[in-house]
Order: C-alpha cells, then structure tokens, then sequence
C-alpha cells in the first residue's frame, strides 16, 4: 500500500510564494501610486507576464471552478511550459494553491498547499508545476491571463502522482 501524504496548508504570502511565481494583490509591499487625479491607486506591475516562446501571445480569459471539500485527494499536477498563467479570483471566497518548483515532474513531498485569501491571485511562472484550480466554499470565477498561439495543444503538460497526496483542514 502506498504512503498517504498529507500537505500543509500555510498561508499565501509573496514571499514564500516567490520560488513559483508571484502573488497579485493590493499590498502596501507592492509599488503603488495615486492616478486620475486622486480617485484611484495603481498597484503597479504585479506579475510577470511570460508568454512570448514560440510565437505566443498574452490572452485573458475567465475561468469557473467548481468548490472542493476537504479532505482531498490530489491526483494530479500539470505545468504550463511555454508561458506564464495568471489566475485572479473575482469574489470573496478563498482557493487553495498546490505548486512544486518546475523542472522533473515532482514527487509528493516536493508539493506545497497555500490558502489564498479573497483578493489574492497568483501568477504560475512558467513551467511551475500546480495543480488545477482549487475553489472553496463556492463557484469561484478567476480572471485569468495566460498563453495563446501555437502550438496548440502543447503548452500544457500534465503528471499523475505517484501516490496519494491529501488536504485536510
């Protein structure tokens, strides 16, 4: 019988967060300044943008999940090897993020949980391994900023894990 491995759920930060890629959000860590005469504050350059490799183009998208209950299994990861993918919630409801660094397909004690709260996204860069979208107590919209172009398919490669990895709370 193969090993269960549990993950920890820490919480979403930049900074551990940062071997991954990065973390969107109001922050007052973020290089922000006041525009249009005063009625609005710029968070300005949150993400990088990685998404020209082979002919690539920036596309936005909008993206449903479906809530998870905890515990649960994870069975798989994917990575995105030709460009960055952006993910911001657009609702007040938390999700949780499972990345490992990119490079060989990782093994269950490679993988890391973070409980993202309402208002934080997340920019995968590329080639981060991570699991699908994992929304919580409700339907969850994402704005999403990821690659388009050639070749397609191609930019999504997916690995089942070896043995059982959980979440619990």
């Amino acid at each position: 019988m193969p090993l269960r491995h549990l993950l920890t759920i820490e919480p979403l930060s930049a900074e551990a967060f940062k071997p991954y890629g990065n973390v969107i959000e109001a922050s007052d860590a973020a290089q922000h300044f006041g525009i249009n005469d005063g009625d609005a504050v710029r968070y300005h350059d949150l993400a990088k943008v990685d998404v020209g490799a082979d002919g690539g183009r920036p596309i936005i998208s909008l993206f449903r999940a479906r809530p998870h209950v905890l515990p649960l299994q994870l069975a798989r990861v994917e990575r995105h090897p030709l460009g960055s993918q952006a993910f911001m919630p657009l609702g007040p409801h938390p999700y949780l993020v499972v990345v490992s660094l990119a490079g060989p397909p990782p093994e269950p004690a490679q993988l890391r949980c973070f409980l993202a709260a309402p208002g934080q996204g997340v920019n995968y860069a590329r080639g981060t391994w991570h699991h699908p979208l994992l929304a919580l107590e409700a339907t969850c919209d994402f704005l999403v900023v990821d690659r388009g172009g050639p070749p397609l398919p191609g930019n999504c490669d997916e690995h089942a894990l070896e043995s059982p990895v959980w979440v619990e709370a």
